[in-house]
């Protein structure tokens, strides 16, 4: 087959022109109609017989490109009708179409929150249907993130193969407090250097007048169930305690437990948790450890506290020596386990990608849910970036203030 007839083949054709074979000029074009079969699809195609045309001053002449000259075959796809196909399909488009209707039907299962957040989910499902299809190579990525972000959850993620989780959506109070702490102003109000633990998930030490401090970044792994005690037995003849997390993600129910039931003197009942729209009985938590910390207690949040942070928020909040001081959290509520493949949140898709979708969630103690909501302060103080870039951290000073009143 000539160059020239490839060159041909490779055009794309759009829905926007139909196809016009372009002419060289130096050559003419007799097109004959003819079906064809590839790959089990039927197609009209178009044959085209090219020939030189020679004009009066080259009749004679010998051509300079005689291999060009001869038959070429050009298969033009139609859809239905008319000029609205693609000669090739962009590729992968199988498979990241599989991927956007497994991911649909997840969520469209086990997600808890579509009437709540009152999404219309078959509306979404027409309009994205629609850009993925459209979509071209990496393109479907850009579509596939816009769709997860319509759940408006802070705890939806997507990973591809070797890659890292990457969140669609995250809350606006988010947004609004992340600069609000700053490790090295909190540092600066210490006469000592904090404690790092090895996990390295926590820092703590004793600020002046006897006040102990605890920063959590992280309820992961086991990491609170193993170093909980020891920090708690350098901090325990404090006269107060702030345990600061006002910039956390997530974690585990039990690493939450494994603080919480520290502070306890008598059971609790627990928040109320559901999966897949069931309540799970759960007994009541127990104090644990040899002893408890009964001093004043203050948990200082912001925005960008969020899931495990405010579920251990809301629990402390139910004792009578903690109050909660800074500003609303995040208002993330989903849940998931892995006692049962259905209750799992992370969810493979044909293509090997992976989304994580909540499958359960928990609910406060006056019965609203964590999701959207977040957890109120007792005390509302706001703490800017602004206030941050001044070396003022108006939340822990309030809270220092606050333990030294209780004396």
């Amino acid at each position: 087959m000539s160059k020239f007839v490839l060159s041909i083949l490779r055009y794309r054709f759009r829905k926007s022109a139909c196809f016009s074979p372009p002419s060289p000029g130096a050559y003419a074009f007799t097109p004959v109609t003819r079906d064809y079969s590839i790959h089990g699809w039927r197609v009209k195609g178009l044959r085209f017989k090219v020939q030189p045309s020679f004009d009066k001053a080259s009749e004679g002449k010998s051509s300079r490109f005689p291999v060009m000259f001869g038959t070429g075959i050009i298969l033009i796809l139609f859809m239905l009708t008319g000029c609205e196909s693609l000669v090739v399909k962009p590729a992968g488009q199988d498979s990241h179409l599989e991927d956007f209707e497994a991911a649909w039907n997840r969520i469209n299962d086990v997600y808890p929150f579509l009437e709540f957040k009152g999404i219309d989910w078959d509306s979404i499902y027409a309009v994205y249907r629609t850009r993925v299809e459209a979509a071209q190579g990496d393109e479907f990525y850009l579509v596939f993130h816009d769709f997860l972000a319509e759940l408006k959850d802070g705890h939806t993620w997507y990973r591809t193969d070797g890659g890292g989780k990457i969140y669609p959506f995250y809350p606006d109070r988010h947004f609004k407090d992340r600069h609000g702490y700053n490790p090295f102003v909190v540092r600066s109000y210490f006469n000592t250097e904090l404690i790092v633990t090895e996990s390295r998930v926590a820092e703590y030490g004793i600020l002046p007048g006897n006040i102990g401090y605890l920063f959590i970044s992280g309820f992961h792994e086991d990491y609170l169930i193993n170093e909980f005690a020891g920090i708690l037995d350098y901090l325990k003849d404090t006269d107060g305690l702030i345990i600061d997390i006002r910039q956390k993600r997530g974690g585990s129910y039990q690493n939450v437990e494994a603080v919480v039931t520290r502070f306890m003197t008598e059971p609790l009942e627990r928040p109320k948790l559901y999966f897949l729209g069931e309540f799970i009985d759960i007994p009541p938590f127990q104090p644990s450890g040899p002893y408890q910390y009964t001093e004043p207690v203050v948990i200082l949040i912001n925005g960008s506290t969020f899931s495990a942070g405010e579920l251990t928020t809301e629990i402390m909040k139910q004792l009578p020596q903690v109050t909660a001081i800074g500003d609303t959290t995040g208002g993330g509520g989903a849940a998931s386990s892995d006692d049962r493949p259905e209750r799992k949140g992370a969810f493979k898709l044909p293509g090997g990608k992976y989304i994580y979708i909540g499958t359960g969630y928990f609910e406060r103690y006056d019965g609203e849910l964590f999701e959207w909501n977040g957890v109120p302060p007792d005390i509302r103080v706001e703490q800017t970036g602004e206030h941050a870039a001044k070396g003022i951290d108006r939340q822990l000073e309030t809270a220092i203030g606050w333990i030294k009143a209780q004396k």
